[in-house]
């Protein structure tokens, strides 16, 4: 792997990245009227950079929920959540969603995979339902690496009024992290949605963070083809094509539903 790849992507102005970001904030606010912000808090870096922003200017009109399934959200995770609560200061709600897949499973064929997505959009519902009854903007935290592989629940945590990082790759999250004193635990550990037990991002995905952002960055930044981005990277080729697949085979999470009607 290149270095000199990935120091480029990090090597960004974040105090003016934050800026602009508190600045979309406060219009995004002004132009639909809502009151505040409010954020679906895990316990990770993604969220954890969200809720670092919002408290910057907007400590008292930010809501965080913390929303484990306490049957398979490792405990040390909403610990971390409700550490960054003490250290932001932010309103919280704390809700475990295990009752309520309990809930559905009573009525639903069994499948692993289908009930971790299951659980991200009854979070989605239940920020949702908070959203209304505040009148507060819903903040995405997908960040571009997991937008443009798809790593994402459609209409679960993909679901936001707006998106505030993700034009920042997951290696730029982790350096915008340190500029907002996010602790040092949370940017270091592995990234994970908690859809089921033992739920590792990188694992799941086949390729490290590292390797997708370089390659994403080569590709859509640098303009460059497959061929040159593998030789760039010195990333293999069939990485190269895995993450490719990834964002093609995921296209249909950033479009809009498709209809028959639509080129007349």
């Amino acid at each position: 792997m290149n270095q000199e790849v990935i120091d480029e992507i990090k090597d960004q102005d974040y105090e003016s990245i934050i800026k602009k970001i508190e600045e979309f904030f406060s219009e995004q606010l002004q132009k639909s009227h809502a009151k505040g912000l409010i954020l679906g808090l895990s316990g990770g870096i993604d969220s954890a950079v969200l809720t670092y922003l919002a408290k910057r200017n907007l400590k008292e009109k930010t809501l965080a929920m913390v929303m484990p399934d306490t049957a398979i959200t490792p405990k040390s995770e909403t610990e971390d959540a409700l550490k960054i609560i003490a250290l932001t200061g932010i309103e919280y709600k704390l809700v475990d969603i295990n009752p309520i897949v309990n809930q559905y499973s009573m009525y639903l064929e069994p499948n692993e995979f289908a009930k971790g997505n299951l659980r991200a959009r009854i979070r989605t519902n239940i920020i949702y339902y908070y959203a209304n009854l505040k009148n507060y903007l819903v903040l995405g935290s997908s960040d571009k690496s997991e937008y443009l592989l798809g790593y994402f629940t459609k209409h679960g945590d993909g679901a936001s009024d707006i998106t505030p990082i993700i034009s920042l790759y997951k290696l730029q999250v982790r350096e915008i992290a340190k500029h907002l004193g996010v602790p040092e635990y949370v940017i270091a550990k592995k990234s994970s949605p908690h859809l089921w037990k033992e739920h590792d991002a990188e694992k799941e995905l086949g390729v490290s963070y590292e390797e997708i952002d370089s390659v994403l960055y080569c590709l859509n930044e640098k303009k460059l083809t497959p061929d040159e981005t593998a030789k760039t990277t010195q990333i293999d080729h069939t990485v190269v094509d895995k993450i490719i697949q990834l964002n093609k085979n995921s296209e249909h999470k950033r479009s809009l539903p498709d209809n028959p009607f639509k080129d007349q």
